[in-house]
Parts: structure tokens; C-alpha cells; sequence
């Protein structure tokens, strides 16, 4: 198989690499899928061909994304990802909770959104500082 890319198109083709392997792997410690590793190695092998040499580090004697690719920036792409997800699952849980976590159905469907929505208008304007627990 051969892909031609452009150097802009190959950069973002990197970033996109990254994240993924990122979200694949970055929770699973010692239980890593090294075919992901492999893919992202093998991408990032070819930034000595193409003038982007500072992308990448050997660690153990692989091909990685160097720190410099790390603290460029790539990360808070990660996070701004990880708080929406963030948020639209504690909104959808705190909307379920709310409604004694009933099945959804299309007779409450609307219901649930609703509720999504004002937790979400909470979440912007206020971020978790209202968020209070109770003792049981």
C-alpha cells in the first residue's frame, strides 16, 4: 500500500496517530496493544525523511514521539477532549440519576435531554465548584 501526503497532511496524520494511541493506550499500564505502538512507531520513523527529526526519540530502542512532539501542545488537544467527555457524561449520569434511572424510551427521551441540558448551562457557567455530595 502506498498513501501520498503532503508534509501538512503527514504532520496531522502524526497528531492523529498520537491522540489515538493515546486513547487506546494511555489507561491500560503494562497492558499496553502493541500493535498501536507498532502503527505510531512506524508513522513517526519517517519525520527523519521529511525534516521533522525533532518529533522523535529511540526509547528502547523504538521510534517514539520525542517530549518536544509531547509538550507541543498535542496534549491539551487530549484535554480539551477528556473535560467534554467529562462533562457530557456527568451530565447525561446526574439527568439518568434524576430520572431513578428509568430505560430510556422515546416517551422520555426528551425528558433526559432536557435534563442533559441544564446540567450542561451549569457545567459552562460554573464548571463542578456548585457540585456538592451528601452523606448517605
Amino acid at each position: 500500500m502506498q498513501i501520498e501526503l503532503t508534509e501538512k497532511e503527514y504532520r496531522r496524520l502524526l497528531d492523529m496517530a498520537y491522540i489515538g494511541n493515546w486513547i487506546l493506550n494511555s489507561a491500560r499500564g503494562s497492558d499496553r496493544i502493541e500493535d498501536y505502538d507498532r502503527v505510531e512507531s512506524k508513522l513517526f520513523s519517517y519525520c527523519r525523511d521529511h525534516g521533522m527529526q525533532a518529533l522523535i526519540e529511540r526509547w528502547n530502542g523504538e521510534i517514539v514521539p520525542s517530549r518536544a512532539f509531547a509538550e507541543g501542545g498535542i496534549h491539551e488537544a487530549i484535554m480539551d477532549y477528556e473535560d467534554a467527555v467529562f462533562f457530557d457524561i456527568l451530565a447525561e449520569e446526574l439527568a439518568r440519576r434524576d430520572m431513578n434511572y428509568a430505560p430510556i424510551s422515546s416517551q422520555n427521551y426528551d425528558e433526559l435531554m432536557e435534563r442533559m441540558d441544564e446540567y450542561m448551562e451549569e457545567f459552562e457557567r460554573n464548571g463542578t465548584d456548585r457540585l456538592q455530595l451528601e452523606d448517605d
